[in-house]
């Protein structure tokens, strides 16, 4: 066993690589997160073969599942804000730009395979103060995510019920979190990938319904389309909060990032991760520009979020019913990543994380219905669908998408690059990205905070935990 293997070893800050093993370990034996053999038996060798069949094509499945939902739906508000010139362009400029940050991730992932989590790349990089950071800022992210989705949810019954006859949407709120806790029961991401092609078709179906319906309401109208009053520009006197709140919501539709490391842990060929990424963030440009782009152009300012309240009354509840997988599974996925990453932490060298034994589901039941409580108190305490995005993004997808990847390019892979002048390139893509994560984590913020403030002056929103009518 050589020096290096023991100084990771006796660090305590350490992550043990995966693929390090000693002279005498034996076939079949099944290694913890800090390297140690975990057991020989059945349990623990099918639990980490469960965990290890993920390929690029279901990786690429899964990606979709957690990136194109809600990002989709809140786009057309965005380019009413911005106006369609700016906004087409920042749509396209920040997909490249996460498509390149997940390759950064992708890199070093493979040059770290002991990294399983988001969390674990902050002791790679800062050591256990970095870890425990990046660690609250990964589960408070996932938790917002799937509060978005409660939030989506209970809009999507109040929509197709008329508001329930009077029923109070705290109601909703609790049906939608249920069907987001059974949805989230298997653990493996292969599983869930299952799911992930009805996901992809429910989204794209509901989006074009929309697009269909908004189109004909407005060639209907009086002057037909040439009639909406779309602009190529931002809209007058257009706030700072305003702006960056339209702006946030594009860099949160572009948030895969966040889990692939995650992700990636699972698959038995990581380095195919390449074609998963470019698939991946050629299908949300597509989607996101297109869809943002002609909706706002069918309805123009007016356009509501989700953008499937545009659609008309009896459209919109066949266009959420449509969506309704993809509101649910797609929010499903990050109750999953969240709990397999805690269960992880706290037992790091037991069968319990491969959730194959009583007392494994036990956990497994417990921390999805703890997270999935959490997730509804949060979408209740915020009922208000765009600022809600525009706080996860500024707080935590700044750094997950932008900032860290950056920082994981100087401190871990820029190196690898040989060429002087492909290395002074790539610096100043990665300062560039380091920017952009700074200011969408400042102004964001405070963007998110001071909008979210006007509109409880205004009377635009409900108060937490009201039975009024979300949407």
């Amino acid at each position: 066993m050589d020096s290096q293997y023991e100084t990771k070893k006796n660090d305590p800050n350490a992550i043990m690589p995966y693929g390090e093993s000693s002279g005498d370990e034996h076939v079949g034996e099944v290694r913890g997160m800090g390297g140690d053999i975990v057991s020989k038996e059945p349990e623990a060798q099918n639990g980490h073969a469960k965990f290890h069949r993920l390929g690029w094509k279901r990786l690429t499945v899964v990606l979709i599942v957690e990136a194109i939902a809600l990002g989709s739906l809140s786009l057309p508000g965005a380019f009413a804000t911005l106006g369609m010139v700016p906004a087409v362009i920042l749509s396209v400029a920040m997909g490249l730009i996460c498509i390149y940050t997940a390759h950064v991730i992708g890199q070093t992932k493979l040059k770290h395979p002991e990294i399983a989590h988001y969390a674990d790349v902050g002791r790679v990089m800062f050591g256990r103060w970095g870890y425990e950071i990046i660690s609250v800022m990964f589960v408070l992210q996932l938790i917002f995510i799937v509060g978005s989705h409660v939030l989506t949810g209970t809009i999507m019954w109040g929509t197709i019920t008329d508001n329930g006859n009077g029923t109070c949407s705290l109601v909703f709120g609790v049906v939608s979190a249920i069907i987001l806790f059974l949805l989230a029961i298997p653990p493996s991401f292969a599983e869930v990938a299952i799911l992930g092609y009805i996901d992809f078709v429910s989204i794209c179906a509901a989006i074009l319904i929309t697009m269909i319906a908004t189109g004909i309401r407005s060639s209907n109208q009086e002057g037909g389309l040439s009639a909406v009053p779309w602009s190529c520009w931002p809209k007058e006197d257009l706030s700072l909060a305003e702006g960056f709140i339209a702006v946030s919501n594009i860099v949160f539709a572009y948030s895969f990032a966040m889990c692939q490391f995650s992700f990636m842990d699972e698959m038995h060929t990581p380095s195919d991760y390449k074609k998963s990424i470019v698939a991946l963030g050629l299908i949300e440009i597509c989607i996101y520009t297109i869809t943002g782009g002609v909706i706002y152009a069918f309805v123009g300012p007016e356009v509501k979020s989700p953008a499937l309240l545009s659609a008309g009354p009896t459209l919109a509840k066949v266009a959420f019913g449509i969506a309704l997988p993809v509101i649910f599974i797609s929010g499903s996925i990050n109750t999953v990543v969240v709990s397999r990453y805690l269960i992880e932490r706290m037992w790091p060298n037991s069968v319990i994380r491969y959730v194959n034994t009583p007392k494994g589901w036990m956990v497994w039941l417990s921390f999805d219905a703890g997270i999935t409580i959490i997730a509804w108190v949060i979408a209740e305490a915020i009922p208000f669908f765009s600022d809600l995005l525009a706080i996860c993004s500024a707080l935590f997808i700044s750094g997950f998408s932008f900032y860290f990847p950056a920082l994981m390019y100087f401190k871990i892979t820029r190196n690898d690059t040989k060429s002087i002048g492909m290395k002074y390139l790539l610096d100043a893509v990665n300062i560039l990205c380091f920017i952009i994560g700074l200011i969408i984590l400042g102004v964001g913020t405070y963007a998110a905070i001071q909008d979210i403030m006007d509109r409880y002056d205004r009377g635009q929103v409900s108060q937490p935990y009201s039975c009024a009518p979300v949407a």
